[in-house]
């Protein structure tokens, strides 16, 4: 097992805390880059749960910052998914399939047996696809505002999700910023993030960032984003990993607003009542006064999240 010995920026190290390390994983085209929160010391003889972490689509493994700090007792392995993060650099093809499998490559490489599972927007489309295809790794599912295929607004074509559904965080990814505090600027302006700025949130900003200055970019691919966003809505392995869900329950933790802090949210009223009238063993819970960001980047999400991660933890 090799630990990556790239420099973290100051901001980032700092709200990993000392539970963190960085570990390479071996997977097809190259090395998957893996944060791990390992446990505090428990009393002789007790093996702490483990959790992995996949996060969504514009993301990386540090947006679960708030979420490890919460949970000093358990194991945390987060990936960076392919194209994303420090992982930007493994090739293509992309897609659920692929990150599944790659998240499944983590696990076994840290001698995981058995994980909850649990996904933030596409991380729970993967968290979905991995529970189909390596069902032994997965003791209990949570899908966080992500997992049921998207509903295409009125008049909007499947191929033309990207626009409609990620907007300006699409957008984001093909610009370029002279300096880093230009890109904390552009995100202390974004409505679903700045009026929430604190330590975590900064250091989500501060990771994202490639290249040198004056021409710093956003870590995920815009290619990552273009072949994933597509199976959101119709992937065939998603239908699949669905249909899977009949043997197991999920817990889908939804929020009221969405990626620019908006109403109507990622999954509207008529999402929520359709996926769970078409899926018995999917168990909705409402998360109070979030949006798609905070419901993870957030205390307040986070706090609303944690009954129900620690009862499947143990």
């Amino acid at each position: 097992m090799s630990t990556t010995t790239l420099p973290l920026p100051e901001t980032v190290s700092s709200v990993l805390g000392p539970r963190y390390r960085a570990v390479s994983v071996p997977v097809d085209g190259g090395d998957l880059h893996v944060g791990v929160w390992e446990p505090e010391a428990a009393g002789e003889g007790v093996e702490a749960p483990t959790a992995v972490l996949v996060h969504g689509i514009t993301a990386s493994h540090v947006s679960w910052a708030a979420l490890a700090q919460a949970l000093p007792g358990v194991r945390l392995v987060a990936p960076d998914l392919r194209g994303r993060g420090r992982s930007r650099d493994l090739p293509a093809p992309y897609g659920m399939p692929r990150h599944a499998d790659d998240v499944a490559a983590a696990l076994e490489h840290l001698g995981v047996r058995e994980a909850v599972a649990v996904g933030h927007s596409m991380g729970a489309f993967v968290a979905l696809v991995l529970a189909d295809r390596h069902p032994h790794r997965v003791r209990s599912l949570h899908l966080v505002d992500g997992g049921m295929p998207l509903l295409p607004p009125p008049g909007v074509a499947p191929e033309d999700m990207a626009a409609a559904v990620l907007g300006p965080a699409a957008d984001r990814l093909r610009m370029t910023f002279p300096s880093r505090a230009a890109y904390r600027e552009f995100w202390l302006g974004h409505p679903a993030l700045g009026p929430h700025w604190d330590e975590v949130v900064a250091a989500y900003v501060d990771y994202d960032l490639v290249g040198e200055e004056p021409r710093l970019s956003p870590a995920t691919r815009p290619a990552a984003l273009e072949e994933d966003i597509r199976e959101l809505v119709d992937g065939a392995s998603v239908r699949q990993a669905l249909e899977s869900l009949a043997s197991r329950s999920a817990t889908w933790h939804v929020a009221p607003r969405g990626l620019m802090d908006e109403v109507p949210p990622l999954y509207p009223d008529a999402a929520r009542d359709r996926w769970t009238a078409e899926l018995p063993t999917l168990r909705l819970v409402p998360v109070d006064d979030v949006n798609h960001y905070t419901v993870v980047l957030a205390e307040r999400g986070v706090r609303q999240l944690l009954p129900h991660l620690e009862a499947d933890l143990g």
